[in-house]
């Protein structure tokens, strides 16, 4: 069976989940606004940069996880879902989706972004399956720490290869769609690596490699 591997923030979306869960918090007065958007922000701009402190990121923006009961984050999810997510789904990231799923592939998201956040954004795309970094959780609730590899980078390729191991399942014939040179670990173990909506960076290598770029905005 083939996979079709696809990174979700400004891939799938037209934005970036991870930074506009953020940036609703701060909206709902759920945080302090001033602190909180400066140090989302610093993080984001981190990650464009490929300097990211995925630990210490994850530290950050777990911790309103393991302070809330789980009833009012699934409520604040909804919300953000309906106010965030939908208007930035994109319509032929959706249609890409279906093609691949016609074709009989596998579809797989990997994404950087904790599951709280994107478990919900999985579903709502018809994605059964999510590699995604993951939330601690410790009697029925979270504790604010992340677990296990961060699926980023190289703990995409980490994770990935376990998982692929786990179902019985190789990268023959695969696909990856992406549009950050961060994931470049993994879109240099794929047969068919595609740069979607490219940052500079990866636009510069995947031209350079002759990887196909698209737009599916």
């Amino acid at each position: 069976m083939r996979l079709a591997l696809f990174d979700l923030d400004n891939t799938l979306l037209a934005g970036d989940s991870d930074h506009a869960w953020g940036d609703y918090l701060c909206e709902r007065g759920i945080v302090d606004s001033s602190v909180y958007r400066a140090r989302n922000d610093a993080f984001y701009q981190d990650y464009l940069a490929g300097t990211l402190d995925v630990q210490a990121y994850q530290d950050f923006c777990q911790e309103i996880l393991g302070r809330c009961e789980m009833e009012q984050l699934q409520q604040w999810h909804q919300e953000f879902m309906r106010d965030r997510i939908e208007p930035i789904l994109l319509t032929k990231g959706e249609d890409l989706l279906a093609e691949h799923r016609a074709a009989g592939d596998k579809l797989v998201i990997i994404t950087a972004t904790n599951r709280f956040i994107t478990g919900p954004i999985a579903e709502r795309l018809g994605v059964d399956d999510l590699l995604a970094t993951e939330c601690e959780m410790q009697d029925g609730r979270y504790t604010g720490r992340s677990t296990d590899v961060p699926c980023f980078r190289e703990g995409k390729v980490t994770r990935l290869n376990r998982w692929l191991s786990e179902n019985g399942l190789t990268l023959d014939g695969s696909s990856f769609y992406s549009d950050s040179l961060n994931d470049l670990p993994l879109l240099e173990c794929v047969a068919r690596p595609v740069a979607v909506d490219p940052d500079t960076k990866l636009r510069a290598e995947a031209e350079k490699r002759g990887w196909p770029v698209i737009s599916l905005r």
